[in-house]
C-alpha cells in the first residue's frame, strides 16, 4: 500500500515557496527603504523587557538601546546650549537639530527617497544605522530557521563580522568622506575623535548575546576571547580607515571641496593644546621633540603607538612593511607644510597593509599566552606610548583592559583584584588632559608590568 501520510505536506510547501519567491525576488529588486525603530518595538521581537529564555537572540535589544544606549539620545545632544554655540561659529545657517551636518551622525536621516515611513528625527542613532535599511529583510528575518547570509543579501548590514562592524561605528566614530569632524569643527566645540571597538561596545552596552549562538545554547565562539578579537581587529580596521581618510584628505577629495591642508585633526591636538607651566616642570620639554622640529606639530599616532606592538607579534611581514610606511607618513606629518602627494602615498600602501593583519586578526585563535604576551608588551613599551600622545595613553589605557579582562577570566590570577586597581588608575589618569603627565603614566604601566606573571 502506498503511504500517503506526506501527500498533502508536499503541495503545502511547494505552495508557500512560490508564495515566498516572488516576494524575496521583489525586495531584492526594490530600492531599500529604512522603516524605523518602531518596526523591532514589540516584545516578540526585540522589545522584551528582559532576554527571553531559549531564544537564540536576547530579544530585548530594542528595549537596552532606549533606555541605555547613548546612541538613542544623539539627536538630544543637538539642542544643547554648545551644540547651538557651535552652528553659530560654523555659520551652518540653521540650529543644529536642523542642520545635515549635524544629523548626518547624530540622527538616521535618509534622503526622501529612501524613507519607508515619516520620521522621528528625535530617534537619534537608531537599529538601521547600524543595521542597514530594513524593507527588504524585515519580515523575512523573522521566518524560522532564517539564514543570517539572506538577510544579508536583502540589505541588512553584517555586523557578525568584526571588520564589517567596526566599519561601521567608524563611519561616524572617524568619518567618511561626506560626514567627519575637522579641526573647523573642534575649534567651534566639538570633542576629538578616537574610538577602540571592545571598550565602546562594552560601554554601549553591548545589546546582543556574548557568545553569539547559531541555535540556543550552542554558541559560534569562545566567548572568553570576544573581547580580544574585537579589540585586535577593530585596531586594524581603524588603523586603516584612518589612513584611507588622510589619503582623501591629502587629494582634497572630501565632499565640500574646502581645502585645508594639512588638516589639523589629523595631529596631536595636546602637541598645542596642554596646560602652560614652568620650564623645569615641563615633561615634554624634558623629553625633546624626536622626529620633529621643536614647534611642528606632531603627527596623532594613536591609532599606531599600541597596535604596532600586536601586528609585530602577528604577522611580522606585513607588520615590517607597515612600519615603514607609517614612518614615512608620521616623518612627513610631523613637519609644518607637509607635502601633499608623500603623504598619500605612504597612507595608501599603509591601509592594505592593515587590512591584511586585520583578516588575520579576525580569523586567528586566541589564548592566554596572546594575551599575556600583549600586556607584557604594551607595558615593556611604558615610555614610547606615554610620550607618543594623550590619545595613544587611552588607547592603551582601553587595551590593558579589555585584555586583562579576558586573561583574567582564563588564568584566574591571584593578584588579579590589584592589577584591575592599577588598570583603574590609568583611566583616572587621563580624565583631565590638562594634568597628564607622561612619566606618571609610564611609571604606573611598568607597575603593572611587575604584577603581570
Amino acid at each position: 500500500m502506498r503511504d500517503t501520510s506526506n501527500s498533502c505536506g508536499l503541495p503545502v510547501i511547494l505552495c508557500a515557496l512560490f508564495v515566498a519567491l516572488p516576494a524575496l525576488l521583489s525586495a531584492q529588486n526594490e530600492p531599500s527603504k529604512y522603516i524605523g525603530p518602531g518596526s523591532c518595538a514589540a516584545t516578540s521581537c526585540h522589545g522584551s523587557v528582559k532576554p527571553i529564555a531559549g531564544s537564540r537572540i536576547l530579544q530585548n535589544e530594542y528595549s537596552t538601546w532606549i533606555i541605555q544606549d547613548k546612541h538613542s539620545r544623539a539627536y538630544q545632544a543637538l539642542t544643547r546650549e554648545v551644540a547651538e554655540r557651535m552652528v553659530r561659529i560654523l555659520k551652518l545657517g540653521a540650529k543644529a537639530e536642523e542642520a545635515p551636518k549635524c544629523l548626518a551622525c547624530h540622527a538616521l536621516n535618509p534622503l526622501p527617497e529612501q524613507r519607508g515611513r515619516a520620521f522621528e528625527i528625535s530617534e537619534g542613532v537608531s537599529c538601521e544605522n547600524c543595521h542597514g535599511p530594513a524593507s527588504g529583510w524585515l519580515g523575512p528575518h523573522t521566518t524560522r530557521s532564517w539564514a543570517h547570509e539572506k538577510s544579508v543579501v536583502l540589505g541588512m548590514h553584517d555586523t557578525r563580522d568584526v571588520i564589517h562592524r567596526t566599519e561601521k561605528c567608524l563611519e561616524c566614530h572617524l568619518g567618511t568622506k561626506n560626514k567627519f569632524v575637522d579641526h573647523e569643527m573642534i575649534a567651534a566645540g566639538h570633542p576629538d575623535l578616537y574610538f577602540e571597538l571592545d571598550s565602546f561596545s562594552a560601554v554601549m552596552p553591548r545589546h546582543w548575546k556574548v557568545p553569539r549562538e547559531w541555535e540556543p545554547g550552542k554558541a559560534i565562539e569562545d566567548a572568553a576571547w570576544v573581547g580580544v578579537r574585537e579589540w585586535s581587529a577593530g585596531q586594524a580596521v581603524q588603523l586603516r580607515a584612518a589612513m584611507e581618510r588622510l589619503t582623501w584628505r591629502a587629494k582634497n577629495e572630501r565632499f565640500d571641496k574646502k581645502d585645508a591642508w594639512p588638516e589639523y585633526s589629523e595631529l596631536s591636538c595636546f602637541a598645542c593644546h596642554h596646560a602652560l607651566g614652568p620650564a623645569k616642570d615641563s615633561w615634554r620639554q624634558e623629553h625633546g621633540y624626536a622626529g620633529r622640529r621643536p614647534g611642528d606639530p606632531a603627527w596623532n599616532n594613536s591609532r599606531y603607538a599600541v597596535f604596532r606592538l600586536l601586528a609585530k607579534q602577528i604577522d611580522s611581514g606585513n607588520a615590517q612593511e607597515l612600519d615603514r610606511q607609517l614612518l614615512a607618513v608620521s616623518n612627513e606629518m610631523s613637519k609644518l607644510n607637509p607635502d601633499r602627494n608623500t603623504v598619500a602615498s605612504a597612507a595608501s600602501a599603509a591601509a592594505p597593509l592593515a587590512q591584511r593583519i586585520a583578516e588575520r586578526l579576525a580569523a586567528m585563535q586566541y589564548d592566554q599566552a596572546v594575551a599575556l604576551r600583549m600586556l607584557q608588551r604594551i607595558s615593556d613599551d611604558a615610555e614610547n606610548v606615554a610620550l607618543a600622545d594623550e590619545r595613544a595613553a587611552e588607547q592603551a589605557a582601553m587595551a590593558m583592559d579589555s585584555l586583562y579582562i579576558a586573561y583574567s577570566k582564563e588564568a584566574k590570577p591571584a593578584n588579579a583584584a590589584e592589577v584591575r586597581t592599577a588598570i583603574n588608575a590609568l583611566f583616572q589618569q587621563l580624565e583631565n588632559p590638562s594634568s597628564y603627565n607622561a612619566n606618571q603614566f609610564a611609571s604606573s604601566l611598568r607597575q603593572i608590568r611587575a604584577m603581570l606573571h
